[in-house]
């Protein structure tokens, strides 16, 4: 009785990690792999459904949903069509949808292929999770408020011999609940692209652009992808390439969680730092998006909590190549790249601008140089340039400015005062880096690289036109690492707020939205857009009161 009591904790947190592992190995076993893979296990690689598709091209039904949403909104005169029109639409005969979806049936009971999973939406199995989401999101926001309250009031103490295998805990059972939680559904639409993508990498990676139809992703994410798709080929794991899919993001997940940890470490008290670590690696935000949408933010996310991180230590170097990668990875990346600029500016050292050159192209040349050989010298740039734009609209379904002004999946060509809605989105991402630039400037230290990666994905993804609904997703990771650096408490309640309107803005768009369709204007849009755009002007508040009245 003795021992029990005196190794009571370790126990405990012992089987909370076999509960889990055990609840992961239940699910595995009665998980039958997705509709999709299940027809296709005697399909040649590069292939979707059973069709062929040439190395790097992506299956019709992927490229028919890419397509359907510029068909739909437009009128025959090339002009936006309205709302009415567009939902309108979208609304075809069953005959020339991809999944059969028949005339008012509604989004999460899309018929498929193989009746029962339509490409571009969640199954209506998957859909009746939507509301246990939300209230588990709820809960987690209650509880961790709660415990931050109670360690401010020193009520709230870890042993320093229970922290490693509490943390081990917190990493090892945060996996393996998103492992087991990924069974309950396939993923949005872009889980199936993804499956065409690394299908065709595995079946000839270097020819994997060469394609008239092809990846709009830059080449880092597709070297993941060939290694998925090689492994997916074997018959014993092939009915859960769903899964690995997602793999490599709800590892990314964890990955970003020890970061955050040993950075707390080293400028906060123990305490603190493992509730953080808990606050990402639990946080519904975050959950949502890489064990049930199947997304890659997460991968990405990590990549630049990476390249903040090694800034911050004034690594310049490999911070070069960090941010190179999230460059990369996703066109997003360029929204951060100023970050890297702001530092080197502010060491005004040659070398260091020299060093960060070299390393960031060393590295681009490392990852794009294989795919160079069957597309010429500019492949990358018109990839690039294809890529942006793709999605010629003020908002896709981001819940940001424009979506608040009703804006959403308008073409961003549309004029109001005196300037497109694209041009109004170029002009605000200058003033938002110069914003940015000039709180670097006051605070005059690379700790606030973090907070300046913040306030551009921030202001970005807020005022500027082409925002996805989850492209805000780094700022979750980004205000805590601007916590532990500035260590102003405002911080975590923003990061309590984008984790809020994250998961709400990913939460509409993946169980209230089919394919490529547009967020129903809305109280839900509305509400969580004007709490985005709040967050912003209150960021701004927080960052000019620690850089520049230095309270």
């Amino acid at each position: 009785m003795a021992v029990f009591k005196k190794h009571a904790v370790t126990i405990c947190l012992v089987l909370i990690i076999l509960a889990a592992a055990a609840l992961c190995v239940y699910a595995i076993a009665n998980y039958h792999g997705s509709t999709a893979q299940s027809q296709n296990l005697d399909a040649p690689r590069g292939t979707l459904q059973g069709e062929r598709n040439r190395p790097g091209e992506l299956p019709e039904q992927a490229q028919g949903a890419r397509r359907q949403v510029d068909n739909a909104n437009q009128t025959p005169g090339g002009q936006a069509a309205d709302p009415a029109q567009r939902q309108r639409n979208r609304q075809p005969d069953a005959a020339s949808q991809p999944g059969g979806q028949l005339p008012g049936q509604d989004a999460g009971q899309q018929a498929g292929p193989a009746g029962g999973r339509g490409f571009g939406g969640i199954n209506s199995a998957a859909a009746k999770y939507a509301p246990y989401l939300l209230g588990c999101s709820a809960g987690f926001l209650f509880v961790f408020v709660a415990a931050y309250w109670l360690l401010n009031r020193k009520k709230l103490k870890i042993e320093p011999g229970h922290v490693k295998i509490l943390m081990l805990t917190l990493l090892v059972a945060g996996l393996l609940l998103r492992v087991a939680a990924a069974t309950l559904m396939d993923g949005h639409n872009d889980i199936n692209i993804f499956k065409g993508w690394a299908s065709a990498a595995a079946n000839n990676l270097m020819q994997f652009y060469a394609g008239s139809r092809t990846s709009d992703y830059p080449p880092l994410y597709i070297y993941i992808l060939y290694l998925i798709g090689k492994i997916a080929a074997l018959p014993a794991v092939s009915p859960y390439y769903t899964i690995l899919l997602k793999l490599p993001s709800m590892a990314a997940d964890i990955v970003t969680s020890y970061l955050i940890y040993r950075l707390a470490g080293k400028y906060l008290s123990l305490e603190t730092s493992v509730l953080l670590a808990a606050f990402y690696v639990f946080n519904p935000a975050v959950f949502i998006n890489s064990t049930f949408w199947g997304q890659v933010d997460s991968f990405f996310t990590m990549i630049i909590v990476t390249a903040v991180y090694l800034l911050s230590e004034n690594r310049i170097g490999l911070s070069a190549v960090m941010f190179t990668a999230a460059v990369l990875m996703k066109p997003q990346g360029i929204i951060f790249l100023p970050v890297l600029f702001f530092e080197l500016v502010r060491q005004k050292s040659f070398k260091n601008f020299l060093k960060a050159a070299v390393w960031a192209l060393c590295t681009a040349v490392v990852i794009i140089l294989p795919f160079a050989y069957s597309k010429g010298a500019l492949w990358i740039y018109n990839l690039f340039a294809k890529t942006t734009a793709e999605y010629p609209y003020a908002a896709v379904n981001a819940f940001n400015l424009f979506g608040l002004l009703g804006k959403n999946y308008v073409r961003d060509a549309t004029a109001q005062f005196l300037f497109s809605y694209h041009s109004w989105g170029m002009i605000f991402i200058v003033l938002t880096t110069l914003l940015a630039w000039f709180i670097y400037i006051k605070g005059n230290s690379r700790v606030f690289a973090s907070a300046a990666g913040l306030l551009l994905i921030t202001g970005v993804f807020n005022l500027s036109t082409r925002m996805h609904e989850r492209y805000l997703f780094p700022a979750v990771a980004l205000s805590i690492l601007a916590f532990i650096y500035l260590k102003d408490k405002r911080l975590l309640v923003l990061s309590a707020g984008f984790s809020t309107t994250v998961y709400l803005n990913t939460h509409f768009v993946l169980f209230k939205t089919s394919g490529m369709n547009a967020v129903t204007y809305g109280p839900a849009l509305v509400i969580t857009s004007l709490l985005n755009v709040m967050l912003l002007i209150y960021l701004v508040k927080v960052l000019f009161d620690i850089a520049v009245r230095k309270i």
